[in-house]
């Protein structure tokens, strides 16, 4: 069994997450803000503050880093994009920069990205081998997964985990999804499947680099939602984040983990959407 490192592990996918790894025999520690609640077997850091105990870090087989600055479905001001870039980039920066310096680094390194990286393509189906996109949140997934570049230099495996949009229980998502135009495409995974998948990473040395965490079957706007809100509409409500977020149209698909052999659970959109109604 493995000494596993997770951050973000209070969180939507951190949380099902870190509890599946300990059922499974794992030792998990959580990495934790400074002035947050301290928990057993937790590491504190403050990745604003570039502050951090090397020494904690030493021992681990794996990282998986998930924290970030939400993303919230408003109005995006000059101060929420720096949030949304700097919480990704820096504090990734940094712990990749630690991760660097070990007598011993981890062998695994896994950190979240997203679907995010390809922009509004349309139609285009998008695998792993697509050039990124245009865009605010493109932008931002480029750099947050530059930022893991000392841990890659030094020779551990390096996972950029790029996740659709996640459907929990109940049919409950971080965002919602019953808005937009009736044809863009929805790159969506349902969030047990998405975390067998960080599972089936860990656990598979040949996954490196970007990795789809999306369903193989996107779906369009029209799956989740009759109703058809005019473009304009939306962006005189919610500016960027219109575009962003409720506008822009992302086919991808999970090349590597089906080539890799993973096998979905939930491959359908209808399966998470009936368990909403039960």
């Amino acid at each position: 069994m493995s000494r596993i490192l997770l951050s973000g592990a209070s969180g939507f996918i951190g949380r099902p997450l870190f509890d599946r790894l300990l059922s499974k025999g794992h030792e998990v520690l959580r990495l934790a803000r400074s002035g947050s609640k301290k928990e057993d077997g937790s590491i504190i850091w403050d990745p604003e503050g570039a502050k951090a105990r090397k020494e904690d870090f030493e021992g681990f087989d794996a990282v998986i880093h998930l924290a970030g600055e939400p993303i919230s479905l408003g109005r995006w001001s000059k101060l929420e994009r720096k949030r949304i870039l700097f919480s990704r980039t820096v504090g990734t920066l940094l712990l990749s920069q630690i991760l660097s310096q070990l007598y011993s680094p981890p062998k695994v390194f896994l950190s979240a990205s997203a679907v995010g990286f390809y922009g509004d393509r349309g139609e285009e189906i998008l695998t792993e081998e697509s050039d990124p996109g245009r865009g605010f949140l493109a932008n931002v997934c480029c750099e947050w997964e530059k930022a893991s570049y000392a841990i890659e230099n030094r020779g551990s495996r390096t996972a950029h985990m790029r996740f659709g949009k996640v459907v929990g229980p109940k049919g409950k998502t971080c965002l919602p999804l019953g808005l937009g135009p009736k044809n863009r495409w929805i790159s969506w995974i349902e969030r047990e499947d998405l975390i067998r998948a960080v599972e089936h990473i860990l656990d598979h040395d040949s996954l490196e680099g970007p990795i789809n965490l999306v369903s193989p079957n996107p779906v369009q706007q029209k799956e989740f939602s009759q109703i058809s809100i005019p473009p304009w509409a939306l962006r005189l409500r919610y500016g960027l984040a219109a575009d962003e977020l409720l506008l822009s149209s992302t086919r991808a698909v999970p090349s590597k983990l089906l080539a890799s052999e993973f096998i979905f659970q939930t491959p359908y959109l209808l399966n998470p959407l009936r368990k909403a109604t039960q």
